[in-house]
């Protein structure tokens, strides 16, 4: 037959040997997150990557096949080219993103995605109106409750003579 553990013996691994160790060191005391519970994350397969991006700060766009990235950069274009100052540096824009629109198109992904080039004069003509229409929105503005000029104090030196 086989021996039987005593039960007033205690059986302590070799890993539970280290944890106990570790413990009386104090290598487990205060590590970040001590004290929250645990977040659960249900069924979710992908939550330790939402959970890196969201502690990251980065953005899920990235995640994106590059087609759809390049759609939602030409979806952004005007606000993108809003605060270039020059015509040029808007046409320099819209000239590198086609360039990869163009790329993109000669080496098709599985994602059947529809691109299309962007019209730089189109995007110039925007980029004009969008200005004038920010400047004239500067000029019709009123200035918000002028503070008005406080009264020139008069000394009393002068109070004096003036009164008499």
């Amino acid at each position: 037959m086989t021996e039987r553990k005593r039960p007033d013996i205690t059986f302590e691994s070799w890993v539970e040997r280290q944890i106990r160790v570790a413990q009386e060191r104090g290598d487990f005391d205060n590590l970040p997150g001590a004290g929250k519970p645990i977040p659960h994350y249900g069924d979710d397969e992908l939550w330790w990557v939402k959970d890196y991006l969201r502690r990251e700060g980065l953005s899920t766009e990235a995640l994106l096949p590059p087609p759809l990235q390049l759609r939602k950069e030409i979806e952004r274009l005007p606000e993108t080219v809003r605060d270039i100052p020059t015509e040029d540096g808007v046409r320099e824009v819209v000239a590198e993103l086609n360039r990869r629109i163009v790329d993109c198109l000669r080496a098709p992904d599985r994602l059947p995605v529809p691109l299309h080039l962007v019209d730089s004069d189109d995007t110039v003509q925007q980029w004009r109106a969008d200005r004038r229409a920010a400047i004239a929105q500067r000029v019709d503005r009123p200035a918000a409750n002028p503070v008005p000029a406080p009264p020139a104090r008069i000394s009393w030196w002068r109070r004096l003579f003036a009164s008499g």
